[in-house]
Order: C-alpha cells, then sequence, then structure tokens
C-alpha cells in the first residue's frame, strides 16, 4: 500500500483534481485569484477548468442576469449572490446545482452530489419554483492550459482541499477562504505569504 499524499498537497498517482477545491495561497501574485477558492470542475492532461466560489459581484443581483434572458426570479432566487467566477469568458454563466437538477449531456457531475450546467435550462430552472435546492451561479471560470495547473501547483500556488458543501453552496463567501484552509487542520494565519507564486 502506498502512502497518501500530505493533506492539502497534490497526489501524483490521482489522476485528477475535478470535485476539489482548490484555495489560493498568500502571495499567489496573481490579483486576479488572491485570496480565492475554487471549485475544480474539470482536470485531465488536455487543461483544467473551475468556477471562483468566494467572490461576490457587487454590482450585479441574480434579479439582473435573469431579467436580461428575459426570466423573472423567484422570492427565494432573487436574493442570491452572483459570484465572479473567474477571467474566462466572464460573459458565460455557470451553475453549481445539487443533483436534483439535470439537463441531460450538458450537466455533468463535479464531484458526488454537485453538478454543473452552464446552459438556459438550469437558469429557467432557477427562476421557477423547481430551482436546484443547492446552486451558485458565477460568471466566468478559470482556466488553465495543459500543464499549467500542476506547474502552479509544484510552485505552492495553492492548497488542494476536500469538497466541502457548505463552502461551495452557502453565502457567507467572506470567510470562505478561511474556513476551506482550517478544513485542513491549521488557522490561515500560519501560512507564509511568500509561500506562493503563480
Amino acid at each position: 500500500m502506498r502512502e497518501s499524499a500530505p493533506r492539502g498537497t497534490i497526489d501524483p498517482m490521482s489522476d485528477t483534481l475535478a470535485g476539489k477545491l482548490l484555495v489560493a495561497m498568500p502571495g499567489i501574485g496573481d490579483p486576479r485569484f488572491d485570496r480565492t477558492v475554487i471549485m475544480m470542475c474539470e482536470h485531465n492532461a488536455e487543461h483544467a477548468m473551475g468556477v471562483v466560489i468566494n467572490r461576490p459581484k457587487d454590482d450585479l443581483t441574480l434579479s439582473e442576469v435573469l431579467g436580461h434572458l428575459g426570466l423573472t426570479a423567484s422570492d427565494a432566487a432573487s436574493a442570491r449572490t452572483v459570484l465572479d467566477g473567474g477571467p474566462v469568458r466572464p460573459d458565460r454563466g455557470y451553475v453549481l446545482h445539487s443533483e436534483d437538477f439535470a439537463a441531460g449531456e450538458a450537466t455533468q457531475a463535479v464531484a458526488p452530489g454537485v453538478s454543473l450546467t452552464a446552459t438556459r435550462d438550469v437558469l429557467v430552472a432557477v427562476a421557477s419554483d423547481h430551482a436546484p435546492e443547492n446552486f451558485v451561479l458565477a460568471l466566468g471560470c478559470a482556466g488553465w492550459s495543459a500543464g499549467q495547473l500542476e506547474d502552479e501547483l509544484k510552485h505552492n500556488a495553492w492548497l488542494v482541499v476536500d469538497f466541502n458543501n457548505a463552502i461551495v453552496f452557502d453565502q457567507e463567501h467572506n470567510d470562505k477562504w478561511e474556513r476551506a484552509i482550517r478544513t485542513l487542520g491549521f488557522d490561515p494565519s500560519q501560512l507564509s505569504e511568500t509561500s506562493g507564486n503563480a
């Protein structure tokens, strides 16, 4: 039996980081990702893709996004925050949601109990009384080309954290970074500002 990789690091014998959380190290060197938590949705030899889950867009509401599509948000949905999911395709919506919604091949499984849909179908559901029990809407995503994420991990730009339903779906965005780090068993203040450099 081989030893597992230390907590918070990538296991080189694991095929994918899909379904994991990436947590930016202090001093990552890229202000777009400072103190971000990313839900990884795809990771293979060709590319990686994830959605930032702790950056609210202060200038945009879910009601406004749905209104642009000719949809009216339900009372429950209208209070939801829209997230800045990352710098790639910032005009496209990505919805992470519980498995009680699916749009055929447009919906992909991300982690146990979590799926990703980036088509209008899920926004129609969100606007209705049949919204998924849990969901977050992000505009844009984070993307990496072949080998880029692996290189950043080697340079300690990111911590890898197991999926946590509350961190992904709750609306307490201000402390998600700290909470994600604490799941590894240490305090965020123990991290060095010079550890990362993407």
